[in-house]
């Protein structure tokens, strides 16, 4: 396919192509194979460390020429757009994550991946242990204690027992799903702003588009 087909024009001017910010991060790692890279600058510690867009920029301006990406992709090109995204995802501040955080985003953009969320799990009483026999599953017992009591004219001691049970999946499992995918929905949120405000991209063109906020609380 020609340049042109690609990215059209309109009155002789380069038409961007327009992707939201999902897109665009997938298009960058899966499609271009762009890498991370997360150098420390000499002058920051590791306490507080966060690139931030200014540093992107001044990397760049620094260069005085255009990135051809070539250095990532071996027998191919990686494209300058594509790095320009890798080096924003690098940049992500402590606040949301920093590092580990970046390399989160690329991983899942890699895979084409979603965070999952968990849709439809509700906490479910089972028992902790179930135990089959010949008869079929039952819930497996413990003993919890004892108890005296008079049978047929004769004091025994019999065993109370009682069926441990859990909840599946836990509570605290579906929150602290939810509140990853919220917390990655925020960072997409601040990658989008970067590259729009930024100015840096030459051929794509990021939308407002984003994946659902809180599609858990969607009708």
């Amino acid at each position: 396919m020609s340049f042109q087909g690609r990215f059209g024009r309109a009155g002789g001017t380069k038409v961007k192509r327009a992707l939201g910010v999902q897109a665009a991060l997938e298009w960058a790692f899966r499609v271009e194979k762009a890498q991370l890279e997360l150098p420390l600058p000499q002058d920051v510690t590791e306490e507080g460390f966060g690139f931030g867009l200014e540093y992107v920029l001044l990397q760049r301006a620094a260069l005085g020429c255009n990135v051809d990406g070539g250095q990532h992709k071996i027998g191919g090109y990686t494209h300058e757009d594509a790095e320009v995204i890798a080096a924003t995802v690098a940049g992500i501040p402590d606040s949301l994550g920093g590092k580990r955080m970046a390399i989160r985003v690329a991983e899942l953009a890699r895979a084409g991946l979603t965070p999952d969320w968990m849709p439809g799990a509700v906490p479910r009483c089972v028992p902790v242990d179930v135990r089959r026999n010949r008869h079929g599953d039952r819930a497996a017992s413990v003993v919890v204690g004892t108890e005296r009591v008079l049978v047929r004219g004769k004091w025994r001691t019999l065993e109370v027992r009682a069926c441990p049970v859990t909840f599946s999946p836990h509570p605290q499992q579906i929150e602290a799903a939810r509140r990853g995918y919220d917390e990655w929905w925020r960072v997409l949120d601040w990658v989008r702003d970067g590259l729009v405000s930024g100015g840096m991209m030459r051929e794509i063109e990021v939308t407002g588009t984003m994946p659902k906020a809180l599609p858990w609380q969607c009708g």
